[in-house]
């Protein structure tokens, strides 16, 4: 019952319906009969807004010595991640009435209901002698009495301590929402250094919360627009070493990099993977004009995709691989267009006032994001594949080139301020427009993306 509610709450938001729309069809809801049960676990919508699910996560028990600090740990990262969303709120310890002193005590569900909880997430930690981390957990339905699923067991590194929490809590909140997590993933960005007139940048990664930041290009040469592939291990990107544009591809793990396509009289950049990953799509121009071409990687000749007067540019594949969003001025202003992968006739799909750029396809296939100038302000923006149902998420005075998470729930993007000590940061946001937030970074940052979901 709870994640069938949980789902309506989460699509009702999406379709950005009105709250008088959103009430009465909760009305609806409300007044439908529902299986009798004990408190069912849930989350109530009030105009539009899904109210957070209070969860408990005692300290994961540390089942030897070595495992205490990694124990708290973990613990800490995985309700940070829960919280993170906007649609969990944790009941701090403090509060706790009952205590967890093994992974395999029974739990007293009465204890955990006086306070409110309506999950409960148990684990244990143990680390081996040769530095191995095993963690097991389980996510209990308080209301319903019951372990909700099965308890899993997850392994790995003391090094890699966080990707285990990030898997846990990837695990609780696929099984509460009945959607795919995020939080064990990577962000690569462009950090920025020094003053607008002499800015340095250079490509960086970082897990999706900010953490364990890692430089992959040294400060020397301007980087642009760096872009995952699906298999999240190379990283395709515009570099001005040679002093014009040009893309690169570059191994995350061993930081070798090789220039995609050097052409003599020729400037190339926005490239973009295709989703199998053997493709790349790309803007190139070429004496004054600049169109669409697309590329194998291992080898051969371009394929010009688009052929027109204008600027063609921003490229981005649908999930399927069929088909390609890109942004023209083709009409005289830049807006959003949609044609087959293979190239062909393209189809005009925003319509709204103002200027339109940087659209990504959803992970989901569903939406397409953007970037939005109109009245002064820019925007970041979703709409369906067809143009309907345009809806602006953010507005400040300058937000740009969003990028989807795995689970196309949840975009970033690079927002910066006005006056001249303005910087720009990373922010993230709910296709629903709620939970705005400013991602952390050591420094200046621009141009997010993000990865899929690490193997």
């Amino acid at each position: 019952m709870f994640v069938l509610r949980f789902l309506v709450a989460t699509l009702l938001s999406k379709l950005g319906l009105s709250g008088m729309a959103i009430l009465g069809l909760v009305a609806i809801w409300a007044a439908t009969p529902a299986p009798a049960q004990d408190g069912p676990l849930r989350i109530e919508i009030t105009e539009g807004v899904v109210e957070p699910l209070p969860f408990a996560v005692p300290v994961f028990v540390a089942e030897n010595a070595a495992a205490e600090q990694v124990a708290r740990d973990i613990t800490r990262v995985v309700a940070a991640d829960l919280v993170s969303t906007g649609l969990f709120r944790e009941i701090p310890a403090e509060a706790h009435i009952a205590s967890v002193s093994s992974f395999d005590q029974s739990v007293a569900y009465s204890d955990w209901k006086a306070i409110n909880a309506q999950a409960l997430i148990v684990g244990a930690v143990s680390v081996g002698s040769d530095g191995r981390v095993e963690t097991r957990f389980r996510l209990h339905d308080v209301f319903a009495g019951a372990e909700l699923g099965q308890g899993l067991r997850l392994g790995g590194t003391t090094q890699a301590w966080r990707r285990i929490a990030h898997k846990v809590a990837d695990q609780v909140y696929g099984r509460i929402t009945g959607e795919g997590g995020y939080f064990d993933s990577r962000v690569v960005f462009v950090a920025e250094e020094g003053p607008k007139d002499a800015r340095r940048k250079r490509l960086a990664i970082m897990d999706y919360d900010g953490e364990n930041v890692q430089f992959l290009t040294d400060d020397a040469t301007l980087v642009l627009a760096p872009r995952f592939s699906p298999t999240g291990d190379r990283v395709l990107y515009t570099s001005y070493e040679t002093g014009v544009p040009q893309i690169y591809l570059l191994d995350v793990g061993t930081v070798q990099r090789q220039v995609l396509a050097d052409e003599a009289g020729t400037m190339t950049f926005s490239p973009r993977f295709s989703p199998d990953g053997s493709r790349v799509v790309y803007s190139a121009s070429r004496g004054g004009n600049t169109d669409l071409f697309a590329r194998a990687l291992g080898g051969g000749e371009a394929t010009r995709l688009t052929s027109a007067p204008s600027i063609e540019t921003a490229p981005s594949f649908s999930p399927d691989g069929s088909q390609i969003v890109f942004e023209s001025d083709r009409s005289g202003t830049p807006q959003l267009y949609v044609m087959p992968s293979t190239g062909g006739e393209a189809r005009r799909i925003s319509f709204g006032p103002g200027r339109y750029g940087t659209p990504v396809w959803s992970p989901r296939g569903d939406l397409i994001a953007f970037t939005k100038q109109a009245s002064g302000r820019f925007h970041i923006g979703v709409m369906r594949t067809d143009g309907s149902e345009e809806r602006l998420l953010t507005a400040s005075f300058l937000d740009e080139g969003p990028t989807w998470a795995p689970n196309g729930r949840v975009l970033m993007f690079t927002r910066q301020g006005a006056g001249a000590e303005a910087r720009p940061e990373i922010y993230s946001v709910d296709v629903s427009g709620r939970n705005l937030k400013r991602v952390p970074t050591p420094g200046s940052a621009s141009d997010p993306a993000w990865s899929p979901l690490l193997p």
